[in-house]
């Protein structure tokens, strides 16, 4: 129940993340394998691999973690406004360098499900996750296609586009998460859909002008018109009166969402319960954070609250939603 885009940010660092492109210490494959290995990790707004979860599972989700925040920053990387180094082979810059790298990701995986050995140090730090916990190809795959279609989608003019967006850039994440506890059975995942993409589209709210600025937007159009915003707004110091309108709607939109799929915690006992109810935990503390802060998104930095994120994560607990 990662974002891609995303939706990242969470309760504690996660040790050692930063390196996961190098478990085991495989060696790279050219400029490729540098360029996945290269990728930053960003931080969530819940926890990835809680320190209160045993260390197969911490181990599996950080893994998880790591190849969909690689695809991500692949994605990302040299997207506008990147001040990158240009010499540097591990930051390429034209949309057809970044396809090149999604191609490789995507057929290595192929590779591994196909039996070979995979050749990038982000797939080989996933396998051993791959078949201990017995997940599909396709959601992994999904992720990879989900950073292709940023490539040539940049705006979004209805909120269905919106979630439809989120079938292939979040939802997939909760699936496999569920598969790395066992319980990935169809009404399950259903309800992780919702939590997922109400993460996601939180995420967006948060991160408004970081996405302008890179030559996307995710507030729907529609949205931004019925509100008579324009996009330069979205590039202005501070967070009009109109803007605000708009994040505060798609917020509402967001949190009627997560309460949608926040009863998948109370079909979950034991480790996997305390896991996704800390990511439904942590899009209710953002969303209380983005009210806290009027939804001036541009103007401060709006994260949620340590003793915020922790009382939710209780209260979910408790309640099984």
């Amino acid at each position: 129940m990662l974002s891609g885009g995303g939706v990242l940010r969470h309760i504690r660092n996660v040790r050692n993340v930063s390196n996961i492109g190098n478990v085991g210490n495989v060696g790279s494959a050219g400029d490729v394998s540098d360029a996945c290995d290269a990728a930053p990790v960003r931080r969530e707004n819940f926890p990835v691999a809680s320190r209160l979860l045993p260390a197969r599972y911490r181990r599996h989700l950080i893994a998880v973690y790591g190849f969909a925040r690689r695809v991500d920053d692949i994605g990302d990387a040299g997207s506008e406004g990147d001040q990158g180094d240009q010499g540097d082979p591990r930051q390429p810059r034209q949309p057809r360098d970044r396809l090149r790298l999604l191609d490789a990701v995507d057929a290595d995986l192929t590779r591994l499900y196909d039996g070979g050995e995979p050749r990038l140090p982000v797939i080989r730090a996933l396998a051993p996750t791959i078949e201990a916990c017995a997940i599909p190809a396709g959601p992994f795959h999904r992720l990879v296609e989900a950073n292709r279609r940023e490539q040539t989608v940049t705006r979004y003019d209805t909120f269905e586009d919106l979630l439809a967006s989120c079938e292939l850039s979040a939802n997939p994440v909760g699936h496999i998460v569920l598969h790395v506890f066992g319980l990935a059975v169809p009404e399950r995942l259903g309800l992780s859909d919702r939590i997922c993409s109400a993460l996601q589209v939180i995420e967006h709210c948060q991160d408004v002008g970081e996405d302008f600025a890179r030559g996307h937007v995710y507030v729907p159009g529609e949205d931004l018109r019925r509100f008579g915003c324009v996009e330069a707004d979205l590039a202005a110091p501070s967070t009009s009166p109109c803007l605000r309108q708009v994040i505060a709607f798609e917020t509402r939109r967001a949190a009627a969402l997560l309460d949608e799929g926040a009863p998948l915690v109370g079909t979950l006992d034991g480790f996997a319960r305390l896991a996704v109810a800390g990511y439904v935990a942590g899009g209710r503390a953002t969303v209380a954070a983005l009210e806290h802060g009027r939804h001036d998104v541009l103007g401060t930095t709006i994260r949620p609250h340590r003793d915020r994120l922790l009382i939710e994560w209780l209260r979910v607990l408790a309640r099984g939603r």
